[in-house]
């Protein structure tokens, strides 16, 4: 089993005695399912799993009457074997976007408290429209994503150990070894072209073979264009697959900010806006929105109109470049603007997953662009991205502002720092974000 962070956050929650149902949403084959299935079997005495898309004669359990007697007595009628005991159950509500009043009926489960009930959804902001009444304050919503830098290094084989030691370097920020650096940069270049998809990174262990795991990350890519062909409305199905297959294109650019008329000659925000929300909805992209000032808080200077999308999960991104680009990446050989937009999308992986909000600052009447804006302590902290070698001028300047305390140049090179810039590699995202 692949080690993820959020079995322990399950675990703190099902230690709760008056509690929230949970909702796990994030897109589809990042392992939801999987993770709720170990933990009913590990951790409960009896685990029921309802999936609605596998099983959808049994959305009728919740037709009409929503008492948690009445559901529980129309389940064990439907599955024979479900036993519910009070304290020591957890009923898994699988795809529940596919019964929305599966998702009225977390208002009673949560009421009741006899029953751990966990939902999943691949699809909730897709399909939110269809739920007759949502269960504000009955539910307790997390979101999930592939796995993270940091899991895959688990799931790779490297410990605690190692992490800790690595951890060490950022205390008075001291150069890295020379020979971990360049170990810890070569996972992170695998990492690259992986990704953090479950199947993917399970068939890289088992063959460590870049050519089963292109192939593994081109059936991904076709179910998400299938998920298009199937959920997305009758007037955005082409629009939305032809936003997702651009996105290669958008991040080839020097300037990476979203152009419809690169989805299309001509293409519009009036055309193309609601199959990009589509895909966003789905958990597929990630808006970055560009600010009018690198100030806190950012979300008051949001220039909606202006944004970057960013594939959800590195691997995906670089799949859909060819098999070509796993090579030039992992010997790093990869030159131009395409090298720039990859490793932008890699440091915006490492954000998303970290559930923190993409921002950015562009000015149009200068070259000054800074590809990350966080919030930490009330405060901004610009981030730029350098996959070449080459001068920080964007991130001086902004440096120089008095309410800027630090911020953070991550590159290949090594740990550092110069005043109120901080010099890092990738792979130390995940320990100082």
């Amino acid at each position: 089993m692949l080690k993820r962070k959020l079995y322990q956050s399950v675990l703190n929650w099902k230690k709760k005695k008056d509690k929230e149902c949970l909702l796990i949403k994030g897109a589809r084959q990042i392992g939801k399912t999987y993770l709720i299935e170990e933990i009913g079997k590990n951790e409960y005495q009896h685990f029921i799993e309802i999936n609605f898309e596998q099983r959808p004669e049994l959305r009728h359990i919740f037709d009409g009457d929503l008492s948690v007697d009445e559901l529980v007595k129309k389940i064990s009628l439907s599955i024979p074997n479900a036993r519910f005991v009070e304290g020591n159950t957890l009923l898994l509500l699988d795809e529940i976007q596919s019964c929305p009043q599966a998702r009225t009926s977390l208002k009673f489960w949560a009421s009741d408290n006899r029953y751990d009930v966990i939902a999943t959804g691949s699809l909730l902001g897709v399909n939110y429209k269809e739920v007759s009444s949502f269960p504000v304050g009955y539910e307790k919503q997390v979101m999930m994503h592939s796995l993270d830098f940091e899991e895959f290094l688990w799931a790779i084989g490297v410990g605690e150990d190692v992490l800790d030691y690595l951890k060490g370097f950022l205390k008075n920020y001291d150069c890295v070894d020379t020979s971990v650096h360049n170990q810890m940069m070569r996972y992170l270049h695998e990492y690259l072209v992986v990704g953090g998809m479950p199947a993917v990174v399970n068939k890289f262990i088992e063959t460590n073979n870049f050519g089963e795991v292109h192939s593994e990350q081109e059936k991904l890519v076709q179910s998400y264009l299938n998920d298009i062909a199937k959920y997305a409305p009758n007037s955005d199905k082409p629009k939305a697959r032809n936003c997702f297959l651009s996105l290669p294109r958008q991040l080839a650019k020097d300037n990476t900010k979203f152009r419809y008329s690169v989805v299309e000659n001509g293409g519009t925000a009036r055309k193309y806006g609601n199959s990009l929300d589509w895909l966003k909805d789905a958990n597929i992209i990630t808006f970055c929105n560009n600010v009018t000032t690198p100030k806190f808080p950012l979300i008051a200077y949001l220039k909606p109109e202006q944004f970057r999308i960013y594939a959800n999960d590195i691997g995906l991104l670089v799949s859909m470049y060819g098999f070509d680009m796993k090579k030039a990446l992992i010997e790093d050989t990869l030159v131009g603007d395409t090298k720039g937009g990859i490793y932008e999308n890699l440091v915006a992986d490492m954000l998303i997953k970290r559930n923190i909000p993409l921002r950015y600052y562009c000015r149009e009447d200068s070259s000054l662009e800074i590809e990350f804006l966080i919030e930490k302590d009330a405060a901004v902290v610009p981030v730029e991205v350098k996959s070449k070698r080459g001068k920080t001028t964007s991130l001086d300047t902004i440096l120089k502002h008095d309410d800027v305390r630090y911020g953070f140049k991550f590159s290949a090179g090594n740990v550092g720092q110069e005043g109120k810039k901080i010099s890092l590699p990738f792979y130390m995202i995940p320990f100082v974000l």
